[in-house]
């Protein structure tokens, strides 16, 4: 079933840092691939950036913190500018989004094992990155529109897909029934809880060297 958590102060201060970056680096991830394609939209719109403030939808981040789903602002792109074929270009633009959140989950994996710093409040931040980041990337690569997995999908399959195109209108509420009805909740467990605790394991690798 959906479930609303209000997070307290302390949890709070551990998430935001964590949900800013994760939302952040996606949505740049998408403007820097379109523009290395040259397609020039995410940076005449502002959004080829780094600063948050460019990206942070307010209610979509409210909900991350209250339901565990929400989102940020969509980064514009335009396949029409993109050299060579469009297709590939829309899979590549799509998959940088969840590919730059498992790196950043990664790194913070890398960071949590040589155990830099010793404050709890840091670690905390770090586990958090992972968890957030390892959700993101899963999350966004369903094969449900308007998830950068339908994009990526689409990309690979024969044809014009326009049936897959034409789902985009229904995607929010097929998102909001399977999560509602708890499938999607089931769904995001059983995929991210191994990888989840391959990054643990992977940080707890690294720090048995240093220890």
């Amino acid at each position: 079933m959906f479930n609303i958590h209000f997070p307290s102060l302390s949890e709070l201060a551990i998430m935001l840092p964590a949900i800013v970056v994760g939302l952040t680096v996606h949505e740049f991830a998408h403007g820097w691939a379109a523009y290395m394609l040259g397609d020039n939209t995410a940076r005449q719109a502002g959004r080829l950036t780094l600063n948050p403030l460019a990206h942070i939808d307010p209610v979509g981040l409210l909900l991350l913190f209250i339901a565990g789903f929400g989102w940020a602002k969509p980064v514009p792109v335009n396949p029409f500018h993109m050299y060579g074929d469009r297709r590939r270009g829309m899979l590549l633009v799509a998959l940088a989004g969840p590919a730059t959140n498992m790196l950043v989950a990664l790194l913070s994996a890398v960071l949590l094992g040589l155990g830099l710093w010793r404050w709890p409040y840091i670690q905390a931040i770090m586990i958090q990155m992972i968890n957030i980041n390892v959700v993101l990337a899963i999350f966004n690569l369903l094969p449900v529109p308007p998830l950068d997995g339908s994009k990526i999908l689409a990309g690979l399959l024969p044809g014009r897909q326009e049936w897959l195109w034409q789902l985009e209108q229904y995607g929010t509420i097929v998102l909001l029934l399977l999560l509602f009805t708890g499938i999607l909740g089931k769904v995001m467990q059983i995929i991210i809880l191994p990888v989840l605790r391959l990054m643990i394991n992977f940080a707890q690798f690294i720090a048995s060297f240093i220890a």
